[in-house]
């Protein structure tokens, strides 16, 4: 499998594929094409995410969070958080840890 190799989801949504699930570590590959204010998450894991590709907004609890390719954030257990916005066709790397 190529990382890069992805298919568009339509605008305003975004698809996830695992790549790895391994005990308390899943890793996903998300591409986000211009989403607009998705659903609020709290997970009961851990998340590291990188976004490799495009630009994001997201909101962390009451704060908002730009992000640029190349960003890391991390985002600690039952933290509540959601996004605001994504550029075209943006990639994540996404590390849950339970």
């Amino acid at each position: 499998m190529n990382f890069f190799n992805i298919k568009t989801p339509i605008e305003g949504e975004e698809t996830v594929k695992e790549l790895l699930q391994h005990k308390n570590v899943t890793i996903n590959r998300i591409v986000s094409n211009s989403l607009n204010d998705s659903a609020w998450y709290e997970q009961d894991e851990d998340e590291w995410l990188l976004l490799v590709e495009g630009a994001a907004l997201l909101l962390i609890e009451d704060e908002e969070k730009t992000l640029k390719a190349g960003d890391t954030l991390f985002i600690p257990a039952h933290e509540l958080h959601k996004v605001i916005s994504t550029s075209e066709n943006a990639l994540w790397l996404t590390v849950h840890i339970g």
